[in-house]
């Protein structure tokens, strides 16, 4: 008996072919996508317990977010001045994150997972940048959310272990004077001595990694190079091969990381160890032909940040460039006060169309291979090609159908084309994760209470957090 038929839809499988099934249907079977086809054919093959009619919308993988914060999610609007990225984040992002209560946290990811189902997402990667190993209240209130979410979750456990660069510190106290009313974190607040951080790390993926279902996986995360030491980079990538995960960091963001040194960023995590299939770097932007053919090579995998470094004018990473080369990129949404949504589809389309302006080319970023980057890309670039991505049997059974019945994406000849050109999110309205349902006519069914009361208690969180951290 197959538990689930979703009927009726515009497949886009994503499969190697790219095949979008007219008049098509998905068979799930427990957690796995068992046969997709023609409707006509499933519904004669398949006694199904439940049937979904998606009425003609587009039938699509859940989608990846390759890189994100959540908990920054309660400072959206809290800044009204334009900021680079060390002004953002070190008199907005990192005090506000750092004041917040493990039921801060909590509220927070509540709202991140709403936002991200309603966005169709079943996958997410966060990077917990403001990690303090004082205990685990914090990240324990917010991986017991993405529990309750029912979708997927990769925690990035993130750790600084190298205090000891004077010029890096040295320019925090420079940028921190703007603002000298913002409770500033010490630097010895959340950077801890290369043992204790990966000893955390470890304790963290042997506790979580596999939990909620196999759902939720924790991988080692050390933040920048400027707070990493080389044996901390090392030692995270050795952790990820151990326990067969992945390991991410930022990489290569802004122009003064790059300034002065020897060796360029990505030169650096080869010299060190760090680069390889299981590492996910995010940005990249400060890289040039040689680092890109050195990502190649070493398959090291990309998250690009495109609307994140936009806001924060860092520039424009060479995308179009890495593809060409055969370096695996998933997209992510970064800062979720900083983008300020969590949807991929709204920067599959900016990403699309961006690159095309800056390269003078209409043809370097189809809309195809945008909607990759959030589907089979995606999944590839966090070591999930095998069972996410794509609606193909054996799969597992994560999907979204979205309503194309709307004017802005009427006609549609080519769904895959309205998806990343037109459609703005709110147009999904149903999501299935490991085969269960987690959204059905746009209700958030593993939501715990009103939508509205999450909605005032996250407002309520993020003014307090505001005015306790000093935020102007």
């Amino acid at each position: 008996m197959t538990d689930l038929l979703v009927t009726n839809g515009r497949v886009v499988t994503q499969n190697p072919e790219r095949d979008v099934v007219e008049d098509g249907a998905v068979a799930v079977s427990g957690d796995r996508i068992e046969a997709v086809g023609k409707t006509a054919d499933l519904q004669a093959d398949y006694d199904a317990d439940r049937v979904l009619d998606a009425d003609g919308g587009a039938v699509i993988p859940g989608l990846i977010n390759a890189h994100t914060h959540v908990s920054d999610i309660l400072l959206r609007g809290a800044f009204a001045a334009d900021r680079g990225l060390y002004d953002w984040l070190y008199n907005v992002k990192r005090p506000g994150v750092l004041a917040m209560t493990p039921e801060e946290h909590e509220v927070a990811a509540d709202l991140y997972c709403v936002e991200a189902i309603q966005s169709g997402v079943t996958t997410f990667v966060e990077n917990d940048t403001e990690v303090v190993w004082d205990g685990w209240d914090a990240i324990e209130a917010k991986l017991d959310a993405y529990d309750r979410a029912g979708i997927r979750s990769v925690y990035g456990a993130g750790f600084a272990d190298d205090p000891s660069d004077e010029a890096f510190r040295t320019l925090l106290a420079d940028i921190q004077t703007r603002n000298p009313g913002v409770d500033h974190p010490r630097a010895d607040h959340f950077t801890v001595d290369t043992e204790t951080a990966l000893a955390e790390v470890e304790a963290l993926i042997e506790t979580y990694h596999g939990s909620a279902g196999g759902r939720q996986s924790v991988w080692p995360a050390p933040i920048v190079l400027a707070t990493s030491t080389a044996r901390g980079l090392r030692e995270a990538y050795r952790l990820a091969e151990e326990y067969d995960v992945m390991t991410t960091t930022h990489v290569a963001e802004a122009e003064v990381e790059e300034q002065g040194v020897a060796l360029s960023s990505v030169e650096y995590l080869r010299n060190v160890g760090y680069l390889g299939d299981r590492a996910l770097l995010g940005h990249c932007v400060q890289v040039d032909a040689a680092d890109v053919r050195l990502l190649a090579r070493t398959d090291t995998r990309v998250a690009h940040n495109y609307m994140a470094n936009m806001r924060l004018a860092t520039g424009y990473a060479p995308i179009v460039a890495m593809l060409d080369a055969g370096v695996t990129v998933g997209l992510g949404t970064d800062n979720s006060n900083l983008n300020d949504t969590v949807n991929p589809l709204s920067d599959a389309r900016a990403a699309a169309a961006g690159h095309k302006g800056y390269h003078r080319d209409p043809g370097v970023v189809p809309a195809q291979r945008a909607f990759d980057m959030i589907t089979v890309e995606g999944a590839r670039a966090i070591r999930r090609g095998d069972d996410l991505g794509s609606i193909e049997p054996g799969k597992q059974a994560d999907l979204a159908v979205v309503d194309l019945n709307y004017p802005h994406l009427t006609p549609c000849p080519d769904p895959v084309f309205a998806l990343v050109n037109g459609a703005q999110g709110f147009e999904v309205e149903t999501v299935l994760c490991a085969g269960d349902l987690v959204m059905h006519d746009r209700e958030v069914l593993t939501l715990d209470g009103p939508l509205d009361d999450l909605l005032t208690d996250a407002s309520a969180a993020a003014e307090a957090v505001v005015e306790r951290a000093g935020i102007e």
